[in-house]
Formats: C-alpha cells, sequence, structure tokens
C-alpha cells in the first residue's frame, strides 16, 4: 500500500508536487500561528496584544505602498516578458522595494509626532514596522520565484524554521522583559530579517543590478493602477467586523469573527493553490498550451468547492471545537462567507489571465466596485438584519466581482486567443458555482438535522469517489 502511495507520487507532475507541498506549507505555517495564538493572548495583556493586532493591521497596508506589492502577479509576468535575464530582473524588483521603503522611512522621520498620533504607534514600534516592511518583500520575492520555477524543498525549509523561530523567540523574549509588547515586535521583526539578510545578499549576488531603467519603469506602470485593488480588498475582508461592531454591538462582532476565522482556513488552501498554480497558468498561456490548462484546473475547481461545502456540514463541530458552545449562535454566517471563500478561488482564476495581459486598470475598477458595494450593503442591511446580514452582503459582493472579472476575461480571451472559446472549464464553473450556493441555502436549514446533514455528506463522498475516478486522476498528472 505504502509504496503504491510513493509510486503515484513520483508519477505526479512537477507542478503538481510543488502545488502539494506549497499548500502543506502553508498550513503548516498558518497552523503554528493559529495554535499559538491562546499562548500570546495569556502571555500579554489585552491591551498589549490588541496594540499588536493594530501594528499587524498595519503593516499589511502599509506593505501596498512600501513594496507595490511588486512580488505578485506583475512578477511572474515579468519573469516571462524578460526571459533570460530572470536574475537580473529578480534584483532590480528588490532594488526599487528598498527604495521606496526607505522613502516612506524616510518621510516618517521627517515629522514622527505627526505619524505617532496617526499610527498610534510608540517610535520603537514603527521601526520594528519597518524592519518587517524591509523584510517580507525580500521573503516574498524569493518564494515568488521558487514557485515560477517549482522548486519547493527550499520553501519549506525556511519558511517552517523561520515561522518557528519567529513564535520561539517571541515567547522566551516576552517571558524575560518587562517590555513585553516590544519584545513580541522585534522579536518578529529581527528573526524575520535574519533569516532574509541572506536571501537579499543571494538575489543581488545572482542579478547584480540594483536599478534598471526599462524593468523599473515596468514594475510601476504595472503596480501602481493596483493600489485600489489592493486597499479595496483590505476593505472587503475586514470592514464587515468594523461595522458590525459599531452598528449592532462588539458581541455580534465576536461570532462574526469567529465564523470569519474558521472561513479562512479555507483560505489557506485556495491561497497556496492559487499560488502555485499561478506561474503554471502564466507559462501555459505563454507557450499557448492553453487545453492543459482546463484539464489541469477542472479538478481542482471541484475539490474546492467540495472543501467549501464539506465546512458548512460539519459547522457546528467546528465552532464548538475552536470556539465552544457560547459562540454556536455564528453557525448561521458560515454557510455565506464559506460559499464566499468559493467565488474568491473563481475571480482568481480570472483575476490570473487580466493579469498576464497586464489589464490591470480593469482589475482595480472590478475590485472597487465589490468594495464600495459591501459598505453601501452593510450600512443599509446590518442595523436591520443583525451581524447574520454582513455574511450575505459578502457573498453577494464576490458573486458580483466573480461577474466582473469573468466578463473581462471573456472579453481577453476573445480579442486575444482567436482560436481558443475559454481557457477553463465554465461549464465546470458554473456547475460548481450553483452547488456551492444550492448547499449554502439547504444547510442554513438542517444544523439541528443531524441525520439529514450526515446523508448529505455521504452524498458528496460518493460524488467525490465518481469525479476523482473520472477526472482527478486524469487531471493531476
Amino acid at each position: 500500500m505504502l509504496k503504491k502511495i510513493l509510486q503515484k507520487y513520483k508519477d505526479l507532475s512537477l507542478p503538481t508536487k510543488a502545488a502539494i507541498w506549497y499548500t502543506f506549507c502553508n498550513f503548516f505555517n498558518k497552523g503554528i500561528a493559529l495554535l499559538t495564538t491562546p499562548i500570546f493572548t495569556r502571555i500579554l495583556t489585552e491591551e498589549q496584544y490588541g496594540t499588536f493586532a493594530i501594528f499587524q493591521s498595519w503593516i499589511n497596508i502599509l506593505i501596498i505602498f512600501t513594496s507595490l506589492n511588486i512580488f505578485l502577479g506583475g512578477y511572474m509576468k515579468g519573469l516571462l516578458k524578460y526571459k533570460g535575464d530572470e536574475n537580473s530582473f529578480t534584483s532590480s524588483q528588490l532594488g526599487l522595494i528598498i527604495l521606496i521603503t526607505f522613502f516612506f522611512f524616510t518621510i516618517y522621520l521627517l515629522n514622527i509626532d505627526l505619524w505617532t498620533r496617526i499610527f498610534d504607534l510608540s517610535p520603537a514600534i514603527m521601526i520594528g514596522m519597518f524592519i518587517e516592511l524591509l523584510a517580507m518583500p525580500i521573503l516574498e520575492l524569493w518564494l515568488a520565484r521558487q514557485r515560477f520555477d517549482y522548486k519547493y524543498k527550499k520553501v519549506i525549509l525556511i519558511t517552517i524554521l523561520m515561522n518557528i523561530f519567529c513564535i520561539a523567540v517571541s515567547i522566551i523574549s516576552i517571558l524575560n522583559t518587562d517590555f513585553k509588547l516590544e519584545a513580541r515586535v522585534f522579536s518578529d521583526a529581527i528573526v524575520k530579517f535574519l533569516f532574509t539578510l541572506p536571501l537579499l545578499v543571494l538575489i543581488f549576488m545572482k542579478g547584480n543590478t540594483f536599478f534598471n531603467k526599462e524593468y523599473w519603469k515596468y514594475a510601476l506602470v504595472f503596480n501602481i493602477p493596483l493600489i485600489p485593488h489592493y486597499l479595496s480588498n483590505y476593505v472587503l475582508t475586514q470592514s464587515d467586523r468594523i461595522m458590525i461592531g459599531k452598528m449592532v454591538g462588539n458581541e455580534q462582532a465576536a461570532y462574526y469573527s469567529v465564523a470569519y476565522t474558521i472561513s479562512t482556513i479555507i483560505v489557506l488552501l485556495i491561497t497556496a493553490i492559487n499560488n502555485s498554480l499561478t506561474p503554471y497558468i502564466y507559462k501555459s498561456i505563454d507557450d499557448k498550451t492553453y487545453t492543459k490548462i482546463s484539464t489541469k484546473i477542472k479538478p481542482i475547481i471541484i475539490l474546492v468547492a467540495i472543501s467549501v461545502v464539506a465546512t458548512m456540514i460539519f459547522t457546528p463541530e467546528i465552532i464548538y471545537i475552536f470556539a465552544g458552545s457560547n459562540y454556536l449562535d455564528a453557525i448561521y454566517i458560515i454557510p455565506p462567507v464559506a460559499a464566499s471563500v468559493f467565488f474568491i478561488f473563481i475571480y482568481s482564476l480570472f483575476v490570473n489571465v487580466e493579469y498576464f495581459y497586464q489589464k490591470n486598470v480593469i482589475i482595480a475598477i472590478s475590485t472597487t466596485i465589490s468594495a464600495c458595494l459591501n459598505i453601501v450593503l452593510n450600512l443599509f442591511c446590518i442595523k436591520r438584519y443583525g451581524y447574520y446580514a454582513a455574511g450575505y452582503t459578502t457573498i453577494i459582493c464576490y458573486l458580483c466581482l466573480s461577474m466582473c472579472h469573468y466578463i473581462a476575461y471573456k472579453n481577453l480571451v476573445k480579442k486575444n486567443l482567436k482560436d481558443v472559446k475559454s481557457i477553463y472549464d465554465i461549464k465546470t464553473i458554473l456547475i460548481c458555482s450553483i452547488f456551492v450556493l444550492v448547499m449554502m441555502i439547504v444547510l442554513s436549514f438542517t444544523y439541528k438535522l443531524y441525520l439529514i446533514r450526515y446523508i448529505i455528506l455521504l452524498l458528496i463522498i460518493l460524488i467525490g469517489i465518481i469525479i476523482y475516478k473520472r477526472d482527478f486522476k486524469k487531471g493531476v498528472k
């Protein structure tokens, strides 16, 4: 049995092996962070833990400006565009990130008092933030290059070791000082910087280029129009909880947060899958081997749909284990939030094609429209229907986002691939979308009917086995 499994693994294609290991690595690293949360909530005061959460939120926003997220889709497209000079292109992108980061750091130094009031963080904490704002793009750029080349062994080793050291050093530092918040911030920042410093040296040694006018111009033209997209994405994921807390109270916001946190477990899955698929999709479009994309991705779409529905089915049990009986009221918010995760994956597939053809303005407009729609719907619905409404406004917005990106994708295919009707299997996407939406509605009414839930689960398992035998074996090779 073990020999058969090992043989099947050996027979997998390199992109498939890379996807499996990237997914495992992502789950492991995020799992460590999740499991150690109770430790930090106990060794830090509520105020210190809350300040660190604010610190992390500011990092997520500021990194959009200090790095322009150069390490995302634009970088992989650039590797194809400047084929043969990948090392020089990579080091020049890192050079640009370093320059922008130091530019913003200089602005901060020119008026520390002003920025201290705006961020509500001490200068010492802000220094730690800028160290992390420098370190993380180095790591992300290196990781993106490894994913592009389907190299996963070094990725697993470095990211797992870095996360273990970050947590271990943080816990030891906090327990041995009175400056616990500073210990948490600097332990994290310094460990990340020490791990990424050799990567920085390696990238510049290979590329030997800090400034290249053409490469810098490409990065700026590609990424600056996407800033509204990145900010709008942040609004889509964060605004619900803030608005619930302001409009109906922090207790309801806590219920929603628990539901959203559980659903983010699936987000980890789709993020890892999408990160590993992106270079494969880019290379296949560049090589004009479009039919391979549909064959490869069809079973993955089905797998994501089944994973989302499985989360819905086990919602009461998951909430009970994860948060306790006090949060069982949150079970009714998970179906729409989990369904939203499926459509995040679907719109990401369309966005990959838009990235390839550099239609960044369209991407930004679509995401901005959906973010504005989310805020407007929340304003009208949360006060009237309570925090449950936020889950359904979220699914409406992601459906809207998926449709916007599908229209853009369809036009791109029609314009650029005249002999190809579609890169993806749209029929499979449509069937899976209907399946997820129907299960979202059905399961919302069956959480107290255990027998019906488990019958549905059994039917899904049987369907999954049939699909595996028919499609999945073919797709992963």
